[in-house]
């Protein structure tokens, strides 16, 4: 997406007060990989975001997320982040989910058919400069108090090391993880309860070098996983059954060798632990992703089991639905209406994630015999049969979700846009860089910008809201993509009075063409044109 190192003027289909009376366009609450994504996203739209963080500066976050998903990877793709990530990180063609079960990522139909092992604090470094360099202003050392919202915009209070201050904007997102203060002031409850308790993490080093960069296992009475961090240094997660404590009790190096020798067989020579730590795992999900003026995305809206490593991921994609939508809204594009379709799609993603990561944990703890037949059935079952080995991946990979597109949608609509390879050799990806949808036709299309013979990018902007490309192949669908990678809106009509009404509907609604045609008006074939083959 391309910085605009601007600040546009307020809409009235924003529903907004004068630009005067607010301080900046969005203000976010947390600096975690969500709300980096989300603020970088809307500071390259052209807006003013304030980011509140709690901890100072120089003080990283703890990182418990080691792992990268094919989505998210795309996600970032669509950032430009996503190539120097995986130089840095190690990716794998496998996970083990439990016992024997086996995800094989390498059939995804991905420009990352793997698992990228890489620790989340190296996911924030590049979103955090890149949030930087669009000119998302930075306020750390400040702890939100509470907030108050009106029919023109919500203040966020907080304190510094200086005193009391606050900040006022259009709207305000919470992405301020489990122990959300954003949350807490807009009144929602988080139903749910612990899944797991006295979880150990702790950062070491190893005598033995494991076989795989992510080494994973449960037994019934422990699991324990070991990622490398790089360096030297391993990130250790586990669990004992036989050691359950509070978590504010103490754990040593020996609890940490013993539940990785329950579950993995061998502690590895583990030596030099640099933190140890304990903690809990709920699930749990806000009844509500907004109210009014605020949001909230990532580990504030919902939490999980780590198994299946989707918390951070499901995070990074609210963020890259919410962001666009609320650009849109925000420049004057789309009516307020918009940002409750952020609660309609994203919701039961989360939902699934509590489902999908709930059901790993549970069986790779069944602890009694029939347990452990249930595990092994399972993992035959994932190994084996392919159609659900397939939704396995696509669920954990994150390439299975779709959106509800409505009655009479093309059945492309809603779902995931893959990085077609388009004339003149661009991605659809690079193309989403722009931070606009992109519209894919066919070459010849009547009005469309035709590929250069000699190759380099066919694509142009057909304003800032969208930029037209062609397929480098044959195909005749028409397809409309949406900012965050999502089909808007797909035809096959061959008829060009039929075809072209239809396209210019579909651009007047996503993208907010004022005339309803001012956008599309140079696809609509001439008036001569036949609905005939040769017409076609």
């Amino acid at each position: 997406m391309h910085a605009m190192n601007r600040r546009t003027d307020q809409s009235d289909g924003a529903g907004a007060d004068p630009r005067g009376a607010h301080d900046t366009d969005v203000i976010v609450v947390g600096a975690g990989p969500t709300g980096l994504l989300l603020a970088g996203d809307l500071a390259e739209a052209g807006l003013g975001v304030t980011l509140l963080e709690r901890r100072p500066a120089e003080i990283s976050n703890l990182t418990r997320a080691l792992v990268v998903h094919a989505r998210s990877l795309e996600q970032l793709d669509a950032r430009g982040l996503a190539d120097e990530l995986v130089a840095g990180g190690h990716p794998l063609t496998g996970l083990r989910l439990f016992g024997r079960a086996t995800i094989d990522p390498t059939q995804l139909r991905s420009r990352f058919p793997f698992v990228l092992v890489t620790p989340q604090f190296e996911v924030e470094r590049v979103l955090e400069r890149r949030a930087r360099r669009a000119g998302v202003t930075f306020r750390h050392d400040s702890e939100v108090l509470g907030l108050d919202q009106d029919a023109e915009g919500v203040t966020v209070r907080f304190r510094t090391a200086e005193g009391l201050g606050s900040v006022r904007a259009t709207y305000a997102v919470g992405t301020d993880g489990v122990r959300s203060t954003i949350r807490e002031a807009v009144g929602l409850p988080f139903p749910g309860k612990s899944v797991i308790r006295s979880l150990v993490l702790a950062d070491v080093r190893l005598a033995q070098e494991p076989d795989s960069p992510l080494t994973f296992n449960a037994t019934g009475d422990a699991f324990a996983l070991i990622a490398s961090f790089g360096g030297g240094w391993y990130r250790v997660i586990g669990w004992n059954r036989h050691r359950q404590a509070a978590d504010d009790a103490p754990a040593d190096l020996d609890e940490v060798r013993e539940l990785t020798r329950l579950a993995l067989g061998s502690d590895y020579g583990m030596h030099d632990a640099r933190w140890i730590s304990r903690f809990h795992s709920d699930e749990r999900q806000v009844p509500s992703y907004r109210v009014g003026r605020v949001f909230l995305a990532g580990d504030a809206a919902h939490v999980h089991s780590p198994a299946g490593a989707l918390g951070m991921n499901t995070g990074l994609q609210d963020a890259a639905n919410l962001s666009w939508k609320l650009a849109a809204v925000l420049r004057g594009r789309a009516p307020d209406g918009l940002l409750d379709s952020y609660q309609t799609e994203r919701h039961p993603v989360g939902k699934q994630a509590l489902r999908s990561s709930g059901t790993l944990i549970r069986i790779a703890l069944m602890p009694t015999a029939p347990g452990h037949a249930v595990r092994a059935l399972a993992a035959q079952l994932v190994n084996h049969v392919r159609p659900l080995a397939r939704r396995a991946v696509r669920t954990i990979s994150g390439l299975g979700i779709a959106y509800p597109a409505g009655p009479g949608a093309h059945p492309l609509a809603g779902h995931r846009a893959p990085d077609f390879r388009l004339a003149g050799g661009s991605r659809l990806y690079e193309l989403l860089r722009q931070g606009r949808f992109v519209l894919i036709t066919p070459t010849d299309e009547p009005g469309v910008p035709q590929a250069p013979a000699s190759g380099g990018d066919s694509s142009r902007p057909a304003d800032d809201r969208m930029v037209t490309a062609s397929w480098r192949s044959e195909r005749r669908t028409a397809l409309l993509v949406r900012p965050d990678g999502y089909i808007a809106w797909a035809t096959d009509a061959t008829a060009p009075a039929a075809r072209a009404a239809a396209l210019r509907g579909a651009v007047a609604h996503w993208t907010g063409t004022e005339d309803g045609a001012s956008i599309a008006a140079d696809l609509t074939p001439p008036a001569h044109a036949a609905d005939t083959p040769a017409g076609r």
